[in-house]
């Protein structure tokens, strides 16, 4: 039989579960949506019971039908949407309050109370991030302060605090282990990525508990065993990571300056530092990229909230299309973009603005604007963005020659092509491009000893198809004049 590993890929709007063989090539995938809460403007939630289930179905599909096929999957490996946040009664395994997405902005004016009565600078000089609501402290300090009685029973250590990761493992485990690994606690505006341990001045300033902290662990690791009884046996979890570390991962960016881009429902540009972290001086964060074999890695990143988020918009919000491969079909009816710019600041703006007031808005419509147009104007968004953050990686002293591509956006050639134009360098799209499954699948098979290191991953990693960047410099400047244009209407201050 095959050797075979199997991730859990916990995104934002679906479940997914792959089986990869040793080479890195899917035998099998299983694909479950789950519905989005929106409780108020800015607010977006999840039910943790609707994630938990839709990862097991989709887990018990992938292993049957990869089993089907004469395989032997040997480990377990998870990724998951980061900085969503999860509370759970440790006695019954039961979430005390919805999770809490990364998306969401309902502690907006807590963070700029923060800013304002103690700075940034040590928070970022601590965990590499800014004060957002996009990380998880202020969402858990949010949950203990809203559900009744939440923060006593914390504080008497009878509540665990975790991202999906954690939760996860929490119930696959059947409630034997409170763990995560580096990646997502870097997440977390709790954790001191220097010492690489939860710090109590974080935790203060935050006013989290330390007894509901799950306890830290490499992304190669022994995070537990699954309880025999939901998937018909025992399987080692061996590796964990959030989801743009395992996609850095999965494309091999081991060597400091390896640079990718992850499209999926936001985009996230994760630069390799190497062993020495590095600050930015432009709103960039500084994260762990990840801890394998005693050894710590650390990343610049650019975060962008909306990306594939916009095309769903197009399909769920305006109904101007029915899938998201049509997106191609409708812009390559188009000449130019005909003026039209989208700013997709539906829950704010990430780096390198990080305004969590600003709203989205088009520019440039006329009567002849319709869905061709506006679907193009959020295509064009992403690579705009991507440009953005580039930027401001430029600005701190990295100079990529190229950048690998990876995510469901991807697959859409002109928008690879769009971006290779506006960015100025070559995009690298693999072979493989579940690049975050397969990340999470390489970090539990190095666990397990089937891959000796990461100079052996490396060798697995192909590419499909390389584009060239052919606009000539004068449209591209003036696109991204534009750009900044808009931008600059929908900020806050």
């Amino acid at each position: 039989m095959t050797d075979c590993l199997l991730t859990i890929d916990q995104g934002t709007t679906s479940s997914r579960a792959i089986v990869f063989d040793i080479s890195g090539n899917i035998i099998a995938l299983a694909q479950q949506e789950f519905p989005q809460i929106y409780p108020a403007d800015g607010w977006v939630e999840h039910n943790p019971e609707d994630i938990w289930s839709s990862s097991l179905e989709v887990t018990r599909q992938a292993m049957e039908q990869a089993e089907a096929a004469g395989t032997k999957i040997i480990a377990l490996g998870i990724t998951n949407q980061r900085e969503t946040t999860v509370i759970w009664d440790r006695e019954t395994g039961n979430p005390i309050y919805n999770a809490i997405v990364w998306q969401d902005r309902r502690t907006a004016d807590t963070c700029d109370q923060l800013r304002k009565q103690y700075g940034e600078t040590e928070v970022q000089a601590r965990s590499g991030l800014l004060l957002d609501p996009y990380f998880s402290a202020t969402k858990v300090a949010w949950i203990l302060d809203h559900v009744d009685g939440a923060r006593e029973l914390a504080e008497s250590g009878k509540l665990a605090f975790g991202t999906i990761d954690s939760f996860l493992i929490s119930r696959l485990t059947g409630g034997k282990r409170h763990v995560t690994d580096i990646t997502n606690a870097s997440r977390t505006n709790l954790f001191n990525i220097h010492q690489q341990r939860w710090d109590p001045e974080l935790l203060s300033l935050f006013n989290v508990p330390s007894q509901i902290l799950p306890e830290v662990l490499e992304c190669a690791d022994n995070f537990g065993t699954t309880d025999a009884k939901l998937l018909n046996r025992p399987l080692p979890i061996l590796g964990v990571a959030g989801d743009q570390q395992a996609a850095t991962i999965g494309q091999c960016c081991f060597k400091p300056g390896d640079i990718k881009s992850t499209y999926g429902t936001g985009c996230f540009v994760l630069t390799n530092t190497g062993e020495q972290p590095v600050t930015s001086k432009n709103r960039l964060l500084t994260t762990v990229a990840y801890r394998i074999g005693g050894r710590t890695h650390y990343a610049l990143e650019g975060s962008i909230f909306i990306a594939g988020a916009a095309v769903q918009w197009l399909r769920d919000g305006l109904g101007i299309i029915q899938s998201a491969q049509q997106t191609e079909t409708l812009v390559q009816q188009t000449e130019n973009n005909a003026g039209i710019y989208l700013v997709p600041a539906f829950t704010g703006l990430g780096a390198p603005y990080w305004d969590a007031e600003a709203r989205g808005a088009i520019f440039g419509l006329t009567r002849s604007t319709g869905p061709k147009e506006i679907t193009r104007a959020a295509l064009e968004s992403v690579c705009y963005q991507t440009g953005d953050l580039l930027t401001a990686m430029q600005q701190d002293g990295i100079r990529p020659a190229g950048i690998k591509v990876d995510g469901g956006m991807v697959a859409n050639n002109w928008l690879m092509q769009f971006l290779a134009d506006i960015l100025d360098i070559n995009v690298a799209r693999p072979k493989v491009m579940e690049t975050t499954a397969l990340g999470a699948a390489y970090l539990a098979g190095l666990q397990a000893e089937v891959y000796k290191n990461t100079e052996d991953l490396t060798n697995h990693w192909q590419q499909e198809q390389l584009f060239q960047p052919n606009m000539p410099n004068e449209q591209r400047t003036q696109l991204l004049n534009n750009w900044k244009k808009a931008v600059s209407r929908v900020l806050s201050s």
